[in-house]
């Protein structure tokens, strides 16, 4: 077994590689950018190497700085987690020439499978199905028109090297094939130093479904099961479970064999997963392998009890896997939805920042949260947005979509915007619910993206019970501080006036005593029905968890002036708990209009004007591209909302934008 693993990542998955590497008495080495001196990763390892700057292509993608804090730290072997450099052959290579083990697969294999067009090459010859599409790199957009036609629409534009969703574009005509290609193109060229675009044809309706492997030094390789990774959004995936919904035994049987018969093809060693499309008749075509750890794994590690991790790091050190393919047993199901800092209301934009409070749900048996951040950190634009992996496990599917519901709402995060509400509503979507998945149905379900209109509400008389029930707890504790309830012989009640979004409600609030029973019980009274609420919520804790009506609930409560911002299940609503007299003289005030910005276009988010595509001067017409901006390694394209005239260009290519700066001004 290796003395001293080095980490060549940052975040949750270098987390994740540490609590394995400790339980076979590694020391781990971490290594950090500028942006992650006091991330905690390197809090949690052993020793820590600085890279160098922020950008990744100066610390996490510089191949000679981590083989020099390879020689630095004395590591005997180094686990590259996801992304980065985890699929280079060239930093493999490397790492072997420092004298170190590269925790992944031979370096041949990595070039050979982690090449696209490559990798059908060889699943054709071992007689995996693969997908129609041409197989040679295109040289630029006029020729990525034509093999689409050729092709016939739709079609995937997709970069030869790389994953995670970026250098990819589907196009449905000329305009966007062409526009995709340079896309594309881009974003793999910042993502990967690699520009090959392949073509292949879109397979209408398909669901994404993979299979992991894992193979040894003796010849030995099995695979653990399927995932369920349909639910993307731009190609990057959102929620994944296993095992699919939609997978039959025959059937898994038949992918689990050819996915083995691919990585006997190339000897394949250490973990890795085959990725499949499968149509609705159970068709399934080879769409490509991913020669590393995924960030879904844990949910195949939940329904196996297999540490993946540990045993890429046991094949790595040359001993034999420890088990056999009839020891892999699928129990349960397990779901796991990635938390990412992004507003879902404002077009999915990356928000970057620091988190003022982070409260991830508590970890038991049945939740799992993998992450790299804490109360204080920065997310940073210069990587993934990423935040955190929420995994639930349950008996059986509906038992691990409800936990995750729970976990989800137990999740609070402040400082940033995230895609909490959006999951949620996700695993309540009725599709979803009843396994019907493609990797169309974010677009399919939510075509004009996601609205407040999609959020489903609470009762509303549910919220004003459980904003009474906060407001005359706190009343009372301001009365207990003053002793204006040091002579008080009985529990106190209120009379209130509950606004929940503008909308009126009388209450009657009582204390309930029960010396027996811990927390504190309330009855509210609302239109002659009685609400009993009860919490051990204390004040300045986000969290409300308690019962009403003896069923369990988690609502986040936040003060919002003199009021209060309660969200529960996605939904958000903002509370205000006025005594009668003075909710009369509220309705006399003044309503504040937000002002008119449609004379501007604003950056959406934090990120690079990467190019400026009009001048001033310039007519625009709705939806023509105006501006592409660069946020965590994705391009965002602004386009004009309406009709106008550039007035004045207020930013330049090249400029580091805010959120909501001004980039071009029209008349």
């Amino acid at each position: 077994m290796f003395d001293k693993i080095l980490i060549a990542n940052r975040g949750e998955i270098a987390c994740r590689i540490i609590h394995s590497a400790r339980r076979l008495d590694c020391k781990v080495v971490a290594l950090y950018s500028d942006a992650d001196r006091d991330a905690v990763h390197v809090k949690m390892a052993d020793e820590a190497v600085r890279l160098g700057p922020a950008m990744a292509s100066e610390s996490y993608l510089n191949i000679d700085a981590v083989v020099e804090a390879i020689r630095k730290s004395g590591a005997d072997a180094v686990h590259p987690g996801y992304g980065f450099l985890s699929e280079n052959p060239v930093f493999a290579r490397a790492v072997r020439a420092a004298g170190a083990t590269f925790i992944g697969p031979d370096p041949d294999t990595l070039a050979t499978m982690g090449d696209k067009i490559a990798a059908k090459k060889v699943a054709q010859g071992a007689g995996v199905n693969v997908i129609p599409g041409h197989l040679t790199p295109l040289r630029d957009a006029q020729e990525a028109v034509s093999v689409a036609r050729e092709i016939g629409y739709p079609v995937m534009l997709k970069a030869a090297a790389g994953g995670g969703g970026k250098g990819m574009r589907v196009a449905r005509d000329d305009g966007e094939a062409a526009d995709g290609f340079e896309r594309a193109r881009s974003e793999a060229l910042s993502a990967f130093g690699d520009g090959r675009i392949l073509c292949e044809k879109l397979i209408s309706s398909p669901r994404h479904i993979e299979i992991q492997i894992l193979g040894d030094t003796h010849g030995n390789v099995i695979h653990l099961g399927e995932r369920e990774c349909s639910v993307q959004r731009r190609n990057q995936k959102v929620i994944e479970e296993a095992p699919s919904p939609f997978v039959d035994e025959d059937l898994r049987r038949a992918m689990g064999e050819q996915a083995v018969r691919l990585a006997r093809e190339v000897g394949y060693v250490t973990a890795g997963t085959v990725e499949l499309i499968v149509d609705a008749d159970r068709s399934f075509f080879f769409l490509e392998m991913n020669t590393r750890l995924q960030v879904e794994h844990p949910v195949t590690e939940l329904v196996t009890d297999v540490d993946i991790v540990e045993q890429m790091i046991r094949a790595a050190a040359g001993e034999p896997l420890t088990l056999t393919q009839r020891d892999v047993k699928i129990s349960g199901w397990a779901m796991e939805a990635r938390v990412y800092a992004e507003n879902p209301l404002s077009g999915f934009v990356p928000s970057g920042g620091r988190l003022d409070r982070f409260l991830p749900p508590e970890e038991t048996p049945l939740v799992r949260v993998d992450m790299g951040v804490g109360e204080g950190d920065e997310i940073s634009l210069h990587y993934d947005p990423m935040i955190a992996k929420v995994c639930t496990w349950g008996e059986t599917r509906d038992e691990a979509i409800e936990t995750l519901g729970q976990a989800l709402d137990e999740f609070y995060i402040s400082g940033i915007d995230h895609n909490i509400a959006f999951l949620t509503n996700l695993i309540n979507h009725p599709r979803f619910l009843a396994g019907d998945l493609t990797t169309s149905f974010i677009q399919e379900e939510y075509p004009d993206g996601f609205q407040p209109n999609h959020i489903k509400r609470d009762d509303p008389h549910l919220l004003t019970a459980i904003s009474a029930a906060i407001h005359q707890q706190l009343t009372e504790r301001g009365a207990q501080i003053s002793g204006r309830m040091a002579d008080s012989p009985s529990p106190p009640n209120r009379n209130w006036i509950v606004l929940v979004d503008d909308e009126q409600h009388a209450v009657r609030v009582t204390r309930v005593e029960e010396h027996d029973a811990p927390g504190l019980r309330y009855n509210v009274v609302l239109h002659g029905e009685t609400f009993t609420v009860h919490s051990r919520w204390s004040p300045g804790n986000p969290l409300f968890k308690g019962a009403v009506n003896g069923q369990r609930i988690t609502v986040q409560v936040e003060l919002s002036g003199v009021g209060y911002r309660i969200s529960h299940a996605g939904a958000v609503a903002r509370c205000l708990v006025l005594r009668p007299s003075v909710a009369k003289l509220y309705g006399l005030m003044p309503v504040k209009r937000a002002p008119d910005l449609s004379r501007y276009l604003l950056s959406p988010m934090p990120g690079l004007l990467l190019s400026l595509l009009v001048s001033e001067g310039d007519k625009v017409y709705p939806g023509q591209m105006l501006a592409i901006v660069e946020a965590m390694k994705m391009e965002n394209v602004l386009r004009a909302a309406q009709q106008g005239v550039v007035a004045k260009v207020r930013a330049r290519e090249g400029d580091t934008l805010s959120t909501d700066q001004i980039i071009l001004e029209f008349e």
